[in-house]
């Protein structure tokens, strides 16, 4: 990978979209994971680090501590204004007024709720919301739709995840969010690979034969086929019930 010029053309995807938006900058939502990590470095070199703004979003009980420091660290060392919201309380309140639901709605409402916020102080700082998806997690549909699905632009998002750890090191992020295992922390000891059921290199390996029109008759290939094409609806807009012709 040639870091210098993905840098530079990112980077000056980042300013176009801002400019042209008319906005005075971005919030990012930070995890302690290395997508967001490296989309906040990104962006503040794109920038500056006073037009980026931090969220750090964790469920007490649920968010590890260490993703909880690992995200403040890179927001004090990138030297970006952040604040802290812990949404236990906003979980309950929504869980009260709505009901219970089943564990899959309740694991996706974490990532809507951080949307909400993210576009809260998006709308009130006059800002845009950088989206931290890379391209694995968009081409299977891992991630909420409307949740952390729900951004207005996305500078990783033609990377492959195993690209965006060469990249995250090339940018500084520090070695230990790059070691990490990826994790959504949707709920207690989930992991990325661990709920997909396969590795981040390995999908990638899959997806990159997919994406040049490969066939291939192995199980994992086609689970990974099968996840692509059952998550189609959360890359495209909502479908239309065409009747113009009927009027």
């Amino acid at each position: 990978m040639n870091f210098e010029k993905v840098v530079e053309r990112i980077c000056s995807f980042i300013s176009d979209f801002v400019e042209s938006s008319g906005a005075e900058g971005v919030v990012v939502g930070l995890s302690g994971g290395v997508d967001s990590s490296t989309v906040a470095h990104l962006c503040c070199e794109a920038l500056g680090n006073e037009r980026v703004f931090g969220l750090v979003m964790p469920e007490r009980g649920v968010t590890p501590e260490q993703d909880v420091e690992d995200a403040i660290k890179v927001a004090k060392s990138l030297g970006i204004s952040f604040k802290l919201i812990e949404i236990n309380d906003i979980i309950e309140v929504f869980k009260k007024k709505a009901g219970e639901g089943s564990r899959m709605a309740e694991a996706n409402l974490k990532p809507r709720i951080r949307m909400i916020l993210n576009y809260y102080h998006a709308n009130s700082m006059n800002r845009v919301v950088a989206g931290t998806g890379n391209k694995s997690e968009l081409m299977v549909g891992y991630f909420t739709k409307y949740g952390d699905g729900g951004v207005d632009f996305l500078p990783i998002g033609d990377l492959f995840k195993t690209e965006v750890f060469q990249l995250a090191a090339h940018l500084g992020v520090p070695r230990e969010i790059i070691e990490k295992k990826p994790s959504a922390a949707l709920w207690p000891g989930q992991t990325d690979e661990g709920e997909m059921g396969i590795t981040y290199a390995e999908l990638d390996e899959i997806l990159k034969l997919i994406e040049k029109g490969e066939k291939r008759d192995d199980e994992k290939f086609q689970k990974v086929l099968k996840m692509v094409e059952r998550s189609r609806h959360k890359r495209e807009m909502p479908p239309i019930a065409r009747v113009r012709d009927l009027l």
